[in-house]
Formats: C-alpha cells, sequence, structure tokens
C-alpha cells in the first residue's frame, strides 16, 4: 500500500480504478464494508483501489472549537485500510483551497481530473464541496453523466445502531472499550511520548511511564487493562488515566505499567491498545491499600492479555 499527501504525486498507477472519499476515522466495521466493496469494483474495472481521505478532518480547519478528537493517526489509518485491501491512501492536506471547491469543481479535481476514477463507493450520508453542498443524490447524478460507476453502501449496524466515528467517541469516553473494540474491529489505540513524571509508581513497587502528546481521543477515567509497544513488542499493560487522589494529584495523566519490563524508555514513542476497563480512579485512605489493589490489577492485566494475543504487524 502507498500512502501519498499530494494529488500533483499522483501517477498512473493510482488512475482509472475504483474510488471512495470520506474521513475513514478509525476505519470501523462501516468502513471495512465500504472498503469490501471498492476492492470488489476495483478488480471489476481492472485499476486499483483507492481512498481519499482528509489530513487534517476538514471541521478542524472550517469550525476549530466543533472539531472532534480523532481516534486514529494518519499512518495507523492507512495502515488499517491497507489490511483491508485498500492498494493506495491519498491524504490529502485539507486547505482552504479544497474546501473552498464546489461540489462540481472538487468533483472534477479529485474524481474526474486526477484520479480518472472508473468506479467509486461512498455511504448514503456522503457530502462533498463547499458547505457541504455535494449530496449522494448530486454524486449519482454526477456519475452517471461521467460514466462512472456507483455504488452506495448501506449502514452497518451493531446491537440495532448504525455503527459510526460519534458513536465509538462515546463508547470510549464512558470508558467503555470492549465495545468500541467490537465496531473498531481491533482494540482502540493511542500513541505518545514518555516523560517524566512524579516517580511515585517505582516508588510503590509499579513504575509506570507517563504519556503525553496524544493526539487522538483519550478513553474516559479510570484504570484499564491492555498492552503497549516498546521496540517493536506488545508487553501487557496497566493503564491508568485520570488523577492520583491518594496523593490530593488532580491533574489528568495517561500513565502505563508495563509488566515485566524495567528499561529507561523516557523521550520514547508508546502505543497503548485497550482491552477492558478495571475500575475507576478513587482514593485510598493508605499507600499501602493502594498498592494492595495495584498488586489486583496487575493480575486481572495478566488474566486478560492471554485471552487477548497481541496484533502481528
Amino acid at each position: 500500500m502507498k500512502l501519498v499527501r499530494d494529488l500533483s504525486a499522483v501517477s498512473d498507477e493510482l488512475r482509472s480504478g475504483a474510488v471512495a472519499i470520506g474521513n475513514f476515522d478509525g476505519v470501523h466495521r462501516g468502513h471495512a464494508r465500504i472498503v469490501e466493496r471498492l476492492v470488489a469494483l476495483a478488480r471489476q474495472v481492472h485499476g486499483p483501489a483507492v481512498v481519499f481521505t482528509f489530513d487534517p478532518h476538514p471541521v478542524r480547519i472550517l469550525r476549530p472549537e466543533q472539531a472532534p478528537p480523532p481516534l486514529t493517526w494518519t499512518e495507523h489509518k492507512a495502515q488499517r485500510l491497507a489490511e483491508l485491501g485498500v492498494d493506495f491512501v491519498i491524504a490529502y492536506p485539507t486547505d482552504e483551497r479544497l474546501l473552498s471547491l464546489s461540489a462540481d469543481d472538487f468533483f472534477d479535481l479529485v474524481v474526474r481530473r486526477s484520479l480518472d476514477a472508473r468506479a467509486m463507493v461512498e455511504g448514503p450520508n456522503f457530502f462533498f464541496g463547499r458547505d457541504r453542498q455535494g449530496t449522494i443524490d448530486l454524486l449519482r447524478r454526477m456519475t452517471a453523466a461521467a460514466g462512472i460507476q456507483l455504488e452506495v453502501v448501506t449502514p452497518v449496524l451493531f446491537e440495532g445502531q448504525i455503527v459510526s466515528s460519534s458513536r465509538i467517541r462515546n463508547l470510549l469516553s464512558e470508558g467503555r472499550v470492549d465495545e468500541a473494540a467490537e465496531m473498531l474491529m481491533r482494540p482502540y489505540r493511542i500513541r505518545g511520548m514518555v516523560t517524566h513524571g512524579a516517580a511515585r509508581g517505582a516508588k510503590l513497587g509499579f513504575p509506570t511511564a507517563n504519556v503525553n502528546a496524544i493526539d487522538t481521543l483519550i478513553p474516559g477515567v479510570g484504570v484499564y487493562a491492555g498492552r503497549a509497544r516498546v521496540n517493536r513488542n506488545w508487553l501487557p499493560a496497566a493503564i491508568n488515566i485520570g488523577p492520583n487522589p491518594t496523593f490530593g494529584d488532580d491533574a489528568l495523566k495517561v500513565e502505563v505499567h508495563l509488566l515485566g519490563f524495567n528499561e529507561v524508555i523516557y523521550g520514547c514513542p508508546l502505543e497503548v491498545e485497550f482491552l477492558a476497563r478495571l475500575r475507576g480512579t478513587e482514593r485510598f485512605e493508605s499507600v499501602e491499600a493502594l498498592r494492595a489493589q495495584l498488586r489486583q490489577d496487575v493480575k486481572q492485566v495478566e488474566q486478560i492479555a492471554l485471552r487477548h494475543p497481541p496484533p502481528v504487524e
């Protein structure tokens, strides 16, 4: 799979195939259905399966105060799409010029001139062009006039409700990471940089990596079982999101205790996956009571990790 960030860099190998346009935030089950049909149509027209997405989300430029936190970063999104069968991902650097294009001009520039698409696949709520003036009905008329095959994919339901990025964000914000994983088809993942903290975990016998500069949604406050990738290896991890009330610390932090790992990783990147929420954060009457709870947390993490083999990447 090739990740492209500039339309001027689009070569002939990206043209004359099937195209899907959208944010694909999280790459969930609904997106997987679109990609399944995209790949099938690409094979029919004997061309590549291409996803055109935006970096950043257009709302972050148009209405930054309303922009939702993303569920994944661009490289991971492209990786997930490739695993589903996409040949090329165009992560277009969203700018005012692109957002000012009318629906007609967007269709002409992206679909016809840049990609020379032979087929398109979209969901029923697809919009394009300035002020979202391009609807799926308009796209039907445009593709028909251009001789481009269009398939509109029905939404995917999970427990009776449509799978969507906003629904997944709500679940993660409530700490329901296992339910979010069902719709994401894998555990939810964040990334950040390891920085120095107060070193309280080390004094308790449970050293933690303090993770900062996280550029995606942080799940709700609580203690989680998960795993983290260090030097390409996935290790079981106990994750605390929130304050440390036992020590009178009200600052929101992401702290990761890596089971069986004692190396110094300050300044290193860390990817963390969430498998299950263990409990909420609470104030303990003594340090020893906190230490006893941490021992129980680690045991639960070990048991849960055995049921969830690490990803192969």
